[in-house]
């Protein structure tokens, strides 16, 4: 109740959008120019001449050995072949008939295909000429059962009567609104009565009231026969045992495979590379462990006199020092003299160096040409050094 006399609408004015400013391109050409563009000098380049001399390949004239080690040490000794013990045997199968029948052969009689019969009716089956019996279990056994009326009487159904009056489509907040001016509305729930209820709470409903139970009948259950065994008794025959013949077992067929045929025994030699070289020799228990006793006194004997187990144990010896298997360094001696000559020795050709030219104030050979901005002096050489070189090679001097 208090939104409405305290609430105050106010107008909703839309957030300023900030424009971006409209691109202006500016006047003129870009100017591309670096510091590299305006300070780099030019100056064109000449192949470096190669210094390596050139490759000289060495022919031996003499004849190579090709035979390796292996080839002249290794002689082959002929290996004789050993013997086959095996006997030569060659298969031949009999040329008879079987004649050892199975179990099945012997007592497997055949006989023709005898189809069942069959108990299915003929495509043209006979019309029962009385009627059809539609009796089932449940039309024989079922017992009807009569309901008794109901206690409740069917309430008659009310008729809709429209209202006279017309409709004036006022809600509770046309009638109960009277703009923002108006008094504040006052509560309509009723006072509340303190005190003790005139009588107690009765707990009755119009269930309670209206409805009124019948008695139900128990359910009938239908008895069930006892079970009354078969007269006569009982044959245990099958088919099995009607129509099946014991015959007697025939003897065990021998085998057929040949016999075996199996060499001459010959002693079995037994000896091998290992019982040859490594023999047997008597294992015999091992002692038990001998615990060497103690010759240093306790500590219970005497004061400690700072003397430790190896400096009273210790007994020096004679260092032997190791002979040494390496040969002795002793010049080999020639009668023919050291001519000393090498491949660097009888290739290299030495070059003379030259002073470079910007170490001179005016450089001799070279003619002074001009002098740029920064102070860089640039000359020109008279005599060119090699037909290679351009007569428009420039030195730069510092």
């Amino acid at each position: 109740m208090y939104f409405r006399s305290d609430y105050r609408p106010y107008e909703i004015v839309p957030q300023p959008r900030h424009l971006p400013e409209e691109y202006k391109p500016k006047p003129g050409d870009i100017d591309l120019d670096t510091t590299y563009k305006r300070d780099f000098n030019s100056y064109p380049a000449q192949p470096v001449a190669i210094v390596r001399p050139p490759e000289r390949r060495h022919i031996k004239k003499g004849k190579l050995d090709t035979v390796p080690t292996y080839k002249d040490d290794y002689r082959a000794w002929a290996l004789q072949k050993s013997d086959l013990y095996k006997p030569e045997h060659t298969y031949c199968p009999p040329t008879a008939k079987f004649g050892n029948p199975t179990t099945f052969q012997d007592d497997y009689v055949p006989r023709a295909a005898q189809p069942p019969q069959s108990f299915k009716p003929g495509a043209a089956a006979p019309r029962p000429a009385s009627p059809f019996q539609d009796l089932t279990s449940h039309r024989l056994d079922f017992v009807p059962h009569e309901l008794g009326p109901k206690s409740t009487p069917a309430q008659p159904r009310h008729v809709y009567r429209p209202s006279s009056q017309p409709f004036q489509g006022l809600t509770t907040h046309r009638c109960a609104f009277r703009g923002l001016q108006g008094a504040a509305a006052k509560a309509c729930r009723p006072a509340r009565a303190r005190g003790t209820p005139p009588a107690p709470f009765e707990g009755r409903t119009e269930f309670r009231d209206s409805f009124e139970p019948w008695e139900v009948p128990p359910r009938q259950v239908k008895p069930v026969q006892a079970y009354a065994p078969p007269a006569g008794a009982m044959q245990l025959h099958s088919t099995s045992r009607l129509d099946y013949v014991p015959h007697p077992a025939p003897p065990r067929a021998a085998p057929i495979r040949p016999a075996s045929q199996r060499r001459e025994k010959r002693p079995f030699q037994g000896r091998s590379t290992t019982r040859e070289d490594f023999p047997e020799w008597e294992a015999r228990r091992p002692r038990a462990p001998v615990k060497p006793q103690q010759q240093m006194p306790g500590p219970s004997s005497g004061p400690f006199n700072g003397v430790s187990t190896f400096q009273s144990h210790f007994v020096p010896h004679e260092l032997v020092p190791t002979a040494s298997c390496k040969p002795v360094q002793a010049p080999v001696q020639s009668s023919s003299p050291f001519h000393g000559v090498t491949s660097y020795s009888t290739e290299f050709a030495a070059k003379k160096q030259e002073v470079c030219p910007a170490s001179y104030p005016s450089p001799p050979g070279y003619i002074f040409e001009n002098a740029n901005s920064r102070g860089h002096q640039f000359f020109r050489k008279i005599a060119p050094s090699s037909s290679s070189s351009s007569s428009s090679s420039s030195v730069q001097a510092p």
